[in-house]
């Protein structure tokens, strides 16, 4: 019998309850409450930790994140907080010495916070290198630059055609300018030196450090492909994994949801739970499917880049076959989009009850919301989006920012709104994005809290978001809250959150992190 006892715990603001004991034995939690109630099976525990009246939360669950990607990202040049193109040069170029041959890949740049005022071209990153590929993701990951070299090696030149659902910028003569929305980015994604087995697994444990650094014990992996899920599958039999994932396979590899499914079939870590669609772009590329022209970009409308044949195929076989569907949908105009096709098959199928996902769900106004509501359909929402989009007035203008992440409007129509970091596009810090749904960027003087203050969430429903509401995304019975029988996944953090100033929830850190009755992180 192995068991682990927290004592002198706060378990607010979920449970209201101070001073109490959980204790965790073959790895499920056993008794939740006083002294009285628990205090009789400290003794024999392998492990007892006190928590000196710090909060214990159930283990974070990430909705919406790309865990492959996430490892990779840590690994090459992190671009976040650069403020000019030559900054960003700079960065590269540093990057460059250390790597000393091949691609010089970064990411995590946004051309809004750069002093030059302009996106950066392939002669920008033709000064850091002509010799070597550059590419350069921008945060969204829906739009990427790259240098002359690169261009060459994917095949791009004036004559290719823009791929289907992609864009290559051209400048008045017809020629790229090394910048690529959506689909075309892919071009040079192909050209990059393919990832081996090893590779992948070196991302996948590089990633489940990060999190569980941060407290997250459970991941929605989305948009996974099959060298993804080989590792995964490698990773959990050689000890490797150390968080539950629960998987949304890329449409573009449907065919092979069933050896997955059998795959996975008993493993007590890993679950697939359905597919993954992508509908439309990014507000920060512009790329995303609005209603109404971009009010920074009158001629603009965004992209739908999926067709309503395909969609409507894709939501078919997830009926026929009892699977998840997570649709990224971030302009009014995707989320219309979305829900007409699912709409049509309400009369052949039931839809309510299956828990279908609307990724980011970022321009929702009120009768999309009502919408969303009547299909029972799930919002699967990303809030440092709200802080990290800090010029999303420009893109939306006054009229219809005050739709953008209505979180609180969401939960009163009855949506369950599960929290994610669409990391890495986000760090996936969920104390961060706590921070985020309750503060709206007020302190960060983000004009986006002027106009949407009325969407704030409390503390304890901003906590709900990373734990219970995500555990019924992922259709879990036994995670996402401290009761008798779930799994002994929790959290110990540094503070007490019912003390904290908003302001600093985001400054919180995590003492432990424990799945399973097992611990994965300890902080020092």
């Amino acid at each position: 019998m192995y068991r682990v006892s927290i004592i002198n715990a706060d378990l607010h603001p979920l449970y209201n309850v101070s001073d109490a004991y959980v204790i965790i034995e073959d790895g499920l939690i056993k008794c939740v409450g006083g002294r009285d109630e628990c205090g009789r099976y400290v003794h024999g525990s392998k492990y007892v930790i006190d928590a000196k009246g710090n909060t214990v939360l159930p283990g974070f669950i990430d909705s919406h994140i790309h865990l492959f990607k996430l490892g990779y990202s840590l690994k090459i040049a992190d671009l976040r907080n650069v403020y000019s193109i030559e900054e960003l040069k700079n960065r590269l170029r540093e990057y460059g010495r250390r790597i000393e041959r091949g691609w010089i890949i970064g990411r995590g740049w946004d051309h809004e916070k750069f002093s030059e005022g302009r996106m950066p071209n392939r002669f920008d990153l033709d000064d850091v290198s002509r010799d070597r590929p550059i590419l350069i993701i921008r945060v969204c990951g829906h739009l990427a630059v790259v240098n002359s070299k690169a261009l060459e090696l994917a095949g791009i030149d004036k004559d290719a055609p823009d791929p289907p659902g992609g864009i290559i910028d051209r400048d008045s003569n017809g020629y790229p300018t090394g910048v690529l929305r959506e689909n075309a980015v892919k071009l040079v994604y192909n050209a990059l030196p393919k990832d081996t087995l090893e590779d992948y697994i070196g991302y996948g444990v590089y990633s489940i450090n990060y999190l569980l650094r941060n407290g997250v014990t459970t991941v929605h992996h989305v948009s996974a492909t099959p060298d993804e899920l080989d590792a995964l599958y490698r990773m959990s039999l050689s000890g490797l994994l150390k968080t539950r994932v629960r998987i949304y396979l890329d449409y573009r590899y449907i065919n092979y949801i069933s050896k997955y499914i059998r795959l996975f079939d008993g493993n007590p870590l890993v679950k697939v739970n359905g597919i993954k669609v992508i509908v439309d772009g990014s507000l920060g590329a512009r790329t995303a499917a609005l209603r109404e022209p971009y009010y920074d970009d009158p001629n603009n409308l965004g992209s739908i880049i999926v067709s309503e044949d395909e969609l409507r195929r894709v939501i078919r076989f997830s009926l026929e076959n009892n699977l998840q569907l997570a649709i990224h949908g971030i302009g009014d105009r995707a989320i219309e989009y979305i829900l007409d096709s699912i709409d049509v098959f309400k009369g052949d199928y039931e839809i309510i009850g299956r828990r279908f996902r609307i990724e980011h769900a970022s321009l929702a106004p009120l009768d999309l919301i009502k919408w969303v509501s009547e299909l029972g359909l799930c919002a699967s929402v990303q809030p440092s989006f709200i802080i990290s989009d800090f010029w999303a007035l420009d893109r939306l203008g006054p009229d219809r920012i005050r739709w953008l992440y209505p979180f609180k409007t969401m939960i009163k129509h009855g949506i369950c709104v599960g929290g994610g970091s669409d990391a890495p596009v986000e760090d996936p810090n969920p104390l961060y994005g706590v921070y985020s749904a309750v503060t709206r960027g007020c302190y960060e003087g983000i004009e986006t809290c002027r106009y949407t203050s009325m969407e704030k969430l409390s503390l304890g429903e901003a906590i709900k978001l990373y734990t219970v509401n995500n555990a019924y995304l992922g259709f879990d019975d036994y995670i996402g809250g401290l009761t008798e029988g779930y799994y002994g996944d929790l959290i110990i953090l540094d503070g007490n959150l019912n003390d904290t100033p908003d302001y600093m929830i985001k400054d919180v850190k995590v003492l432990y992190t424990i799945l399973g009755g097992e611990i994965v992180y300890r902080k020092g």
